[in-house]
């Protein structure tokens, strides 16, 4: 489905480009102002939109005439106002329309610095698919190790690269690729070429179909068991591209292509035109993706690696139910669905299927992202890890923890250096967690120690406390329950510190 947004405002000219976020920029901030400017009244924090009567501006503060009572209108959805920025970017503005200045577009250098030996290394077959921004065709190695060989090219016309943002939207696709090569669930990336007309992204060619093919050959819906085997495959992708620093933003089962036509092949995690760099403390604010799959935060304009997550828990609902968990007939309200619905697990098939199935999706779509199984947490959840040896890659979540800890000060790195011992040794078997959690609030709240510290400093290492027993639903999800009592220990001997 691509983006899909609001009816831009009168004033500001969107400049977006293939495989892009979306991108505003106020034309007016250099215009002069008016001497009586209008006073900005209170944005809403999430649709901040606000529309002045017409005849406002006609009346100032020394004029007789009573000022016309300020209208609130209804708010638009983010819908309208990204299918306009989609338009601009496919260059088909509308006449009422402003339209990109020639001498513009002339001026841009578009120039990626790719080899422009395309024609002399393939052979062009027929077309497989088309996008948003281009299209794909099949293509054939004319010689060097790979001859004869079958791939897959995308196509970017430069026409379409109207801005300079296009163009730094392809090099940074290009560049995506290039950094994610090496994954067997990734599609392979071969090399990046360019003549005078286009830019050719030559990669694996996938003849097995995409994932919303099966699904649907399927009469809409998997078993547990195979789904299981799709969703582990798509785990893996999402959790080491969140390694990388990449977040994909659009994922959804028209974006992961089967290897062949067997039952068992390969899936392959495709369409890298909407995702980005993005640093363990980061939050992006585009509002990119898909309107059934799109998370909460993006529409809220604060978002990270954990939108990744969500979509891969509305692909599970889809592969196990065979209904979208958030749906209407208008995109508006599919993102009004996203913000406020709750899935259903009342109708068929979900009371005959199992409660860890039902808890893996339920916590892949939680819209609290700091509440979030992350990728590799999820493939620890019960459901997932006992299926055929699943091996659990290094969480996205360490990498947040060490920075917090290099930012960390002597004594609460000391803490830490505590807690980290206790995590990696195997400790005796532990007392229920409440338990845990009932001695960790009394240790922490009561000088017990013979020889306690002075105020400050066990005041200090109360917090601390505090703050480890905040973020232990966090490190680990309530199915892993033998690592939460080790760290609902280690609070305990932190609080005992602090005492």
């Amino acid at each position: 489905m691509g983006l899909c947004g609001s009816k831009p405002r009168a004033n500001p000219t969107l400049s977006s480009s293939p495989n892009s976020n979306t991108h505003f920029t106020d034309t007016n901030a250099n215009e002069q102002l008016p001497k009586n400017p209008i006073p900005t009244p209170k944005k809403s924090p999430l649709f901040p939109f606000y529309t002045p009567s017409p005849a406002h501006h006609f009346f100032s503060a020394k004029s007789p005439a009573p000022a016309t009572p300020r209208r609130f209108f209804k708010p638009p959805s983010p819908a309208k106002h990204i299918r306009a920025v989609l338009a601009r970017r496919h260059g088909s503005v509308k006449p009422n329309e402003a339209t990109i200045p020639e001498d513009e577009v002339v001026a841009l250098d578009k120039n990626f610095g790719f080899s422009k030996q395309f024609e002399q290394k393939f052979e062009v077959g027929g077309e497989v698919g088309r996008g948003h921004f281009g299209y794909t065709c099949s293509a054939k190695f004319l010689k060097g190790q790979l001859k004869g060989q079958h791939v897959a090219v995308k196509v970017i016309p430069k026409a379409k690269m109207t801005t300079a943002i296009a163009i730094e939207d392809v090099r940074r696709e290009v560049k995506i690729l290039r950094a994610l090569t090496g994954h067997k669930n990734l599609i392979q990336f071969h090399d990046a070429y360019e003549d005078n007309d286009n830019v050719y992204i030559v990669m694996e060619l996938c003849e097995g179909g995409e994932l919303l093919d099966r699904i649907l050959s399927r009469g809409g819906k998997y078993t547990e068991e195979d789904a299981k085997a799709v969703i582990i495959q798509i785990l893996n992708v999402v959790a080491f591209c969140h390694l990388q620093g990449v977040v994909h933003r659009d994922l959804k089962p028209e974006n992961f292509l089967f290897t062949s036509k067997e039952e068992n092949s390969e899936l392959k995690a495709i369409d890298f035109g909407l995702s980005d760099f993005v640093k363990p403390d980061e939050r992006l604010n585009d509002i990119v993706g898909s309107a059934y799959y799109v998370a909460p935060e993006v529409l809220h304009r604060a978002y990270s690696t954990e939108a990744d997550v969500w979509s891969v828990g509305v692909i599970a609902y889809i592969l196990l139910c065979g209904s979208r968990p958030f749906w209407a007939r208008t995109e508006s309200g599919i993102f009004r669905a996203v913000l406020r619905a709750t899935p259903s697990f009342d109708e068929p098939p979900w009371p005959s299927l199992s409660d860890e199935a039902k808890d893996f999706v339920k916590r892949l779509l939680n819209k609290d992202p700091r509440k979030r199984m992350t990728a590799a947490q999820a493939l620890s959840h019960p459901w997932i890890k006992n299926y055929k040896d699943v091996k659990v890659p290094l969480d996205i979540l360490v990498f947040k923890l060490m920075k917090t800890y290099m930012r960390s000060s002597s004594l609460r790195k000391a803490a830490l250096r505590q807690f980290s011992s206790h995590c990696l040794t195997a400790l005796p078997e532990l007392p229920p967690l409440p338990s845990h959690w009932s001695r960790c609030r009394t240790l922490a709240g009561a000088g017990i120690s013979p020889e306690p510290p002075p105020e400050a400093r066990r005041s200090r290492c109360r917090k601390l406390a505090g703050n480890f027993a905040g973020i232990l639903p966090e490190l680990s999800p309530e199915s892993c329950q033998n690592h939460r009592w080790n760290l609902a220990g280690t609070a305990v001997e932190i609080a005992t510190a602090a005492n």
